[in-house]
């Protein structure tokens, strides 16, 4: 089941386990089960302080729970927690074998403090990159709160239930039997929608900030890149970030940033905020910002006012807010989004198993989302606006050699249709002969490109018609002191590699503008 590299991994880790742990399995007579049951026992064996029986009572077959003997520790798992799931499998062995989870003391006396029994569930596949953060956020609460329980499902193997609760994307967090999130969440996240007045607690924090000399608002590759490339200043420098990572995060594979031959999304976040937390930077995440406020007089202060209330404020500004999925926009797509509307095949892809999807797009991402769902769902129809499609060659071969593929240009999608609880059918228009067609499906994975994360500054900086911000080659805009880079901006070529760079000459251009202005004016952070 598991092999020996692996194995010898497992064993290294479970060396941290101070506490006993116990595997408690709840079997039926079938195939999977028999492969969980070796799999735990395979675990048990790599520790003296993990044991492994087969004495569960739970409905859901096969499941596990891991427990801490004596105590009311309890976590979750139903089917096998492999793929990108094997980590939370991991960390949870850990955690409730008494090893320390790597948060801070505040966030953990937070989750102690929620008052109230919750019982949280959480739909997964193993593909899914997206999953472990809400699984690992989830099994960490359990384990420190014993009034919170959390089991990880995964959604493949138990597609009648899927079914039945009408769970079409992954992860979907279901809290009492009631719908409470859907897609990534961080730990911080979570205690935010449960932990009311910690968004009131956190504005009251950062409305008592200094002034920074750089503000950086966004947290992805070039936000990243701009507040490392200030603090090195030695300058005072914040970020401000919905969610440090930004569209990084929802990406599956990563095999072109230089000198890294594979890495994927999640890990790359998670060295970008480890290698900004090595720098005296002052990052406020989960914080949306919603207006911008140039600076009254030259050299002035810049505000930058957040969806919390609080406001920041700062001597320059870099802009790196990155870019989202763009949308069709048409009618039903928002109605039946997460209901058969979805935008990440390698998360939502499982969940389609045996049934017709179309996507959305002929590009590179389009194709390759056709190529991976090929081999999980029935058919794939490919709807491309253009004459032709614009993947690469390689890619465009791969597909053709499909025999479950459908291959449609000249396309405009029209209308996504459903039955009011999942999508049914897409309707396109023909562009060549203007015939309108309607294909029968279940599901519809939109990949049109990014739309840059602007509307927020329409009133106050120059975009284009498409939304980016018009910057130079130094990454100036059209406002004094405020700089911007990475995907929301004019820059070509929506590239990691290149949003760094850009965020790097983007910090560099916010020094040199103020080394200019008088000398008062700039703080110094403390050595």
């Amino acid at each position: 089941m598991l092999d020996a590299g692996l194995k010898a991994q497992l064993k290294t880790y479970l060396a941290k386990v101070t506490e006993p742990v116990a595997l408690v399995a709840s079997l039926d007579d079938g195939a999977k089960s028999a492969e969980l049951f070796d799999m735990l026992r395979e675990i048990a064996a790599q520790s003296d302080n993990v044991s492994v029986t087969r004495d569960g009572a739970d409905a859901r077959k096969p499941s596990f729970a891991i427990t801490r003997p004596g105590t009311d520790i309890s976590v979750g798992f139903a089917g096998l927690p492999l793929g990108h799931e094997f980590t939370s499998l991991v960390l949870a062995l850990l955690w409730v074998g008494g090893h320390p989870p790597k948060v801070e003391a505040e966030v953990i006396e937070q989750i102690r403090a929620l008052d109230g029994d919750y019982q949280f569930e959480t739909y997964f596949s193993q593909s899914c990159q997206n999953c472990p953060d809400v699984v690992q956020a989830l099994t960490l609460m359990s384990v420190v709160n014993p009034r919170i329980r959390h089991v990880a499902i995964d959604g493949a193997l138990f597609q009648d239930e899927v079914e039945a609760e009408k769970i079409m994307a992954v992860p979907t967090v279901l809290l009492d039997g009631q719908l409470f999130a859907q897609g990534r969440m961080t730990l911080e996240q979570v205690l935010a929608k449960l932990d009311t007045g910690a968004m009131a607690r956190q504005a009251d924090k950062i409305a008592g900030r200094e002034p920074f000399d750089v503000l950086v608002v966004g947290g992805g590759p070039a936000g990243a890149a701009a507040a490392i490339y200030a603090a090195r200043k030695g300058i005072s420098t914040g970020v401000v970030a919905e969610r440090f990572g930004g569209q990084v995060l929802d990406t599956m594979a990563i095999e072109n940033f230089i000198s890294v031959s594979h890495t994927d999304g999640p890990r790359m976040a998670a060295g970008l905020e480890q290698h900004v937390k090595d720098y005296q930077v002052d990052v406020m995440n989960l914080q949306k910002a919603v207006e911008l406020i140039p600076a009254k007089d030259p050299g002035g202060l810049i505000e930058v006012r957040l969806e919390s209330g609080a406001s920041v404020r700062s001597r320059s500004v870099v802009l790196a807010t990155g870019a989202r999925w763009r949308q069709m926009n048409v009618p039903g797509e928002e109605t039946y989004r997460n209901r058969g509307v979805a935008y990440c095949p390698h998360c939502d892809g499982p969940l389609y198993k045996g049934k017709r999807v179309a996507v959305i797009g002929g590009g590179n991402s389009g194709v390759e989302a056709a190529i991976d769902l090929a081999g999980v769902v029935a058919h794939v129809t490919l709807l491309e606006f253009d004459s032709r499609l614009r993947a690469d060659a390689v890619l465009q071969l791969k597909l053709a050699s499909l025999p479950n593929v459908r291959i449609v240009t000249s396309a405009l999608t029209t209308e996504v249709r459903g039955d009011g609880a999942r999508v049914t059918s897409l309707i396109y228009r023909d562009r060549n002969r203007d015939a309108v067609h309607e294909v029968e499906l279940e599901g519809v994975f939109v990949q049109i490109g990014l739309a840059p994360n602007t509307e927020w500054l329409r009133e106050t900086i120059a975009l284009t018609p498409r939304g980016e911000i018009e910057v130079d080659f130094r990454g100036e805009t059209s406002v004094p002191g405020v700089f911007a880079a990475g995907d929301a901006t004019t820059t070509p070529f929506k590239q990691i590699v290149i949003a760094m760079g850009e965020g790097s000459k983007a910090a560099l251009s916010a020094f040199d503008h103020l080394i200019r202005q008088p000398l008062a004016e700039v703080t110094r952070a403390a050595a």
